[in-house]
């Protein structure tokens, strides 16, 4: 239903076509960029981070995606007629206790893990707490890796799942694209240069836990409540000069990395079990069919 709905309103293929052409081919743009300048992109981060300081970055960062989420909710509503709502849920008005649920769990999750591993391993940690400027960050945070997340979120779960689905009439092919392609861009993150091509098991298991979860949810909002909490709490918490987020968080990871299959924990363990969770809370059912069933468009909706 929460693809199907997207019938309802202007969804002709062109006007799916606009917003990915325009988003991946900026993507595109700036790696070509690089590669053709053989830029180093961490040492300019790092000479940044030192000529700006890491808040000041970090913000003119996530500035740009308040004009992505902008464009994209412009666009969904003015070319495909289409209430944000519906792309957000099937349910008649959005479901906030969802979000809030699923934040919660991740981020006393995250807590938890990251004051075990500091506890169990103190010497791979060092206290980068810093009260003004992590104020600073709190604020930047707070407003901005929120709608960071949720741009993602409406882009990959919400208007490509919808507009993929549509065309493909069913649900895996969106949810294996989706899942693959939001893993994909991540390729470009310093934390893969740095752990290697390995960790991109994570990333593409982290989309295909959070599609999993709008198909069978019927909405958006507890991959937007997991994906703000993953990211804000990060942010706050740990740091380090390999990652993608570096920031005057708590804690300052010194150890030296690395990735092994380790990083099959959460997809194959720590997931399912977020999963379980949701489905014993929400009483999920039919995984079969939510999953892998068509999309069929409502009778009562006519062709373009």
């Amino acid at each position: 239903m929460y693809i199907a709905q997207a019938f309802k309103y202007s969804h002709s293929f062109w006007r799916y076509l606009v917003i990915p052409i325009l988003f991946f081919g900026l993507m595109i743009l700036n790696y070509v960029f690089i590669e053709w300048m053989e830029l180093d992109v961490n040492q300019l981060m790092q000479d940044e981070i030192a000529r700006k300081g890491s808040n000041r970055v970090l913000l003119e960062n996530l500035i740009a995606f308040v004009i992505f989420l902008a464009g994209l909710f412009l666009w969904v509503k003015y070319v495909h007629h289409q209430p944000i709502k519906a792309l957000t849920t099937s349910r008649k008005k959005v479901d906030w206790s969802r979000f809030w649920f699923a934040f919660m769990l991740v981020a006393v999750f995250n807590i938890g893990l990251t004051l075990l591993d500091y506890y169990s391993n103190p010497e791979d940690f060092t206290i980068n707490f810093q009260l003004e400027p992590f104020l600073y960050l709190v604020l930047i945070s707070v407003i901005l890796i929120p709608i960071q997340t949720s741009f993602e979120e409406y882009f990959f779960r919400g208007y490509l799942m919808q507009g993929i689905g549509i065309l493909a009439r069913n649900r895996w092919i969106p949810l294996v694209l989706t899942s693959v392609i939001f893993g994909g861009l991540h390729y470009f993150n310093p934390e893969v240069g740095k752990l290697g091509d390995i960790i991109m098991v994570h990333y593409i298991g982290t989309g295909f836990m959070l599609g999993i979860m709008t198909l069978m949810d019927e909405g958006l909002e507890l991959a937007l409540g997991f994906h703000a909490a993953n990211n804000l709490i990060t942010a706050l918490l740990v740091t380090a000069d390999w990652t993608a987020f570096q920031t005057h968080s708590i804690f300052k990871d010194i150890s030296e990395p690395s990735a092994g299959w380790d990083v099959f924990i959460p997809v194959l363990v720590i997931y399912p079990i977020f999963l379980y969770i949701m489905a014993r809370k929400y009483k999920w059912t039919n995984w079969k069919e939510k999953l892998f069933g068509k999309v069929e468009r409502p009778v009562a909706v006519q062709a373009e």
